[in-house]
């Protein structure tokens, strides 16, 4: 439970990485006509310019990002992805209409005193999404965002609720990925012990996915997250609670990389409880945002 309450100490330092700027430049711009959106599919959680085995769910995008792309697994000192992890599932739920914060009532409810409540639990198509929605779904008295999000981790003293604990998340979600063909699966050794590692294999969508995020705090800066993508918006929030927003931001050229970082700490000083209350704002999206930065 320690990690939700990490967070708001601020953006981790930089790590000069300038010759992975070059490399990034030529990864660019290749093989993107390759993925062209199919008809049929529901444009308001996917991102339009890809193809429907390309397009990623917000915890696919949040661990490629914290991925090492050589070694393929996260880094052992990051213990605030799995959490992160829970979060990306219920904004991912709630964008997907699944779930909606109970009503807020005459007194008006702060975001984190809220219950989580099933709106359909129609399937998802996703194993871990439809695992975690039957597990909201079937609880009663509903739980908080904050209390799902340490549940879904297993970040509980109460062994009751152990069961409500999603298991080999980053496993399950980098085979998804490998399905996609955007990881491989390989075997390392590491000396008292063998261990399944995904390293990258189809670097266009990586960087396509690093370049989105610069751009959303750079040339495409809005100065209003109210008219930002919701999913982008998301996954910046997310990214950081994650501990892995520094990674999209480490090819940056000095100056681009003070003004994202200023950008992003915009976003981040933002009262959650006052944007909740505008107009066409999605409630479990704050909700999350308040739960990491409280």
């Amino acid at each position: 439970m320690t990690s939700l309450t990490q967070r708001s100490s601020g953006l981790v330092q930089r790590r000069t990485e300038a010759s992975r700027s070059a490399a990034a430049d030529k990864e660019r711009g290749s093989g993107d006509e390759a993925y062209e959106p199919r008809r049929g599919e529901d444009q308001e959680d996917e991102d339009q310019g890809d193809s429907k085995e390309t397009r990623l769910t917000l915890m696919e995008e949040v661990l490629l990002l914290g991925l090492k792309d050589r070694e393929g697994y996260t880094s052992f000192w990051n213990d605030c992805i799995s959490s992160g992890l829970r979060g990306c599932m219920l904004i991912e739920l709630a964008l997907r209409g699944r779930l909606q914060l109970e009503a807020c009532g005459m007194r008006r409810k702060s975001l984190l005193a809220r219950k989580v409540i099933c709106k359909s639990d129609a399937p998802t198509g996703d194993v871990l999404l439809d695992e975690a929605l039957k597990h909201i779904k079937e609880t009663q008295p509903p739980e908080t965002v904050q209390s799902w999000i340490e549940l879904l981790s297993g970040e509980t003293w109460n062994p009751l609720k152990l069961h409500y604990q999603l298991r080999n998340v980053r496993e399950r979600l980098a085979k998804n990925l490998v399905e996609k063909g955007v990881l491989t699966t390989e075997k390392q050794n590491f000396l008292l012990f063998d261990m399944t590692t995904h390293p990258l294999t189809n670097n266009n969508i990586k960087q396509r996915l690093i370049k989105k995020v610069q751009e959303a705090v750079l040339e495409k800066w809005v100065n209003d997250p109210h008219r930002m993508d919701k999913r982008l918006l998301a996954l910046i929030f997310l990214a950081h609670s994650s501990d892995v927003l520094e990674n999209a931001f480490a090819p940056l050229l000095d100056d681009q990389y003070d003004l994202a970082m200023k950008r992003v700490r915009q976003l981040l000083d933002l009262d959650p409880e006052v944007e909740s209350m505008k107009t066409g704002t999605n409630e479990v999206l704050w909700a999350v945002v308040a739960a990491f930065t409280k």
